[in-house]
């Protein structure tokens, strides 16, 4: 924990080994975690599979990336911090303006996560 699920058009893998690095770094810096308890989850969207503002976009015309973070609830100055590594390493990595990146928290308590059968509250 955290997981980030990213939701962004297919690139090659070196540069999703980019963003991969830079989320990791970013988070580690924002929210005081190692390494080993940040996962990265790449769900390629195909640019026909968009719409924005009711309106179908076809060839990915300003298609926005959404990260998703699921962790442990922060504090919001780690979250912006987190916010702005986060999108900056998606710039880089996409070759996007700001504008064209979501980060979405979706904190969850402990008691909301488990690994191997045992709640992180337990």
């Amino acid at each position: 924990m955290p997981y980030v699920e990213v939701l962004a058009p297919q690139v090659p893998n070196q540069r999703k080994a980019a963003l991969a690095k830079s989320v990791t770094d970013g988070l580690m810096t924002a929210f005081g975690v190692t390494a080993d308890t940040v996962t990265l989850y790449f769900l390629p969207i195909s640019p026909d599979d968009y719409a924005h503002a009711g309106e179908f976009e076809p060839q990915g015309a300003g298609q926005r990336i959404l990260l998703k973070v699921h962790a442990f609830r922060r504090t919001e100055a780690e979250r912006r911090a987190a916010a702005i590594a986060l999108t900056r390493g998606v710039c880089s990595a996409y070759g996007v303006p700001g504008d064209d990146v979501a980060v979405y928290f979706l904190d969850r308590d402990r008691s909301e996560v488990a690994h191997d059968s045992k709640l992180a509250s337990d």
